[in-house]
């Protein structure tokens, strides 16, 4: 079989049966284009006249253009591929078996203080855009929703009787979050307020509304923290990917089991969810070097 042809049964697979998001189709086809250019490079078109070299040779010449976590991602989809092409018997081997993915350091995902948070959800509620700030803010917070599953809430996905919204994540799976306290409440008054956002061409189905009474966009709610932060003199480079870390950080820090972290933020592997077990114990680090009596001998030797 063709390469060209390959990858796109690939796709279709990934779409149709693994149920895979539009973003990550795309993703996949962008780097299995990168892929199937270099190959033909090389003088390949065939799926069973790809070779080990040539993958190595791949990662080699992406390594020299892009950063390690990129090229390993690159390699993640090329994998993926050539498992596909053996589990249909389209090929009898697959020469990415022994490539191993490139060691990245993991970096730690940046977090809020409560104060900080604090400080960033004190926002006076004046116009109808004010109340839906302050909800938004709630729950991406309160519930450590992804910007993507925010921004896309609809009306139906949210209930406040039993405290809960309804999250289509990631492979589109389903998954429901409590609420807490201060969501529900932010969240009626700004339900209250909403009607004021509602146009003639309004998506009345959508939470979050804009100034043009559609479903706010990704970048509307980017320009919206950016904003905020900038005029309460918090780093303006501060994601709302911050606040779900911030959410996951807090939630272990005071307790909450780790199982029940991956389900609220809809991790599939716990591993993924292990890394806020980093963050909490560099805290407790920092903060007994800053508060233990004990930790300062010089403040005992120079007591009087």
């Amino acid at each position: 079989m063709n390469i060209h042809d390959a990858i796109v049964d690939f796709l279709q697979y990934c779409l149709f049966e693994k149920g895979l998001t539009d973003k990550t189709i795309e993703s996949y086809k962008n780097d299995l284009g990168i892929y199937q250019d270099f190959l033909q490079q090389r003088g390949v078109s065939c799926v069973d006249k790809i070779t080990s070299d040539d993958i190595k040779e791949l990662l080699k010449s992406r390594g020299s253009l892009e950063s390690g976590s990129t090229v390993a991602h690159n390699l993640t989809v090329v994998k993926n591929f050539h498992k596909y092409l053996i589990k249909e018997n389209i090929v009898s081997s697959d020469p990415s078996l022994f490539i191993a993915r490139p060691k990245l350091q993991k970096k730690l995902p940046k977090c809020l203080s409560v104060e900080e948070v604090d400080l960033l959800l004190d926002i006076p509620l004046v116009t109808a855009f004010d109340y839906r700030n302050k909800a938004m803010l709630e729950l991406i917070y309160g519930a450590g929703l992804r910007v993507s599953e925010l921004v896309s809430l609809t009306m139906n996905q949210i209930d406040l009787e039993n405290g809960l919204i309804r999250i289509m994540g990631k492979g589109r799976k389903e998954r429901e979050i409590p609420i807490g306290e201060y969501g529900i409440y932010y969240l009626q008054l700004y339900l209250e307020h909403r009607g004021e956002l509602l146009k003639k061409q309004s998506q009345v189905g959508s939470l979050f509304l804009n100034n043009h009474g559609k479903q706010i966009t990704r970048q509307g709610f980017f320009k919206m923290l950016k904003g905020l932060l900038t005029s309460k003199g918090l780093n303006p480079d501060i994601s709302p990917h911050t606040l779900r870390h911030s959410f996951a950080t807090h939630l272990l820090s005071h307790g909450a089991d780790l199982r029940s972290i991956q389900e609220m933020l809809g991790h599939s592997d716990i591993s993924t969810t292990k890394i806020y077990t980093q963050v909490s114990d560099e805290k407790v680090a920092s903060d007994y070097k800053k508060y233990h009596p004990r930790e300062h001998k010089g403040d005992k030797e120079n007591e009087i």
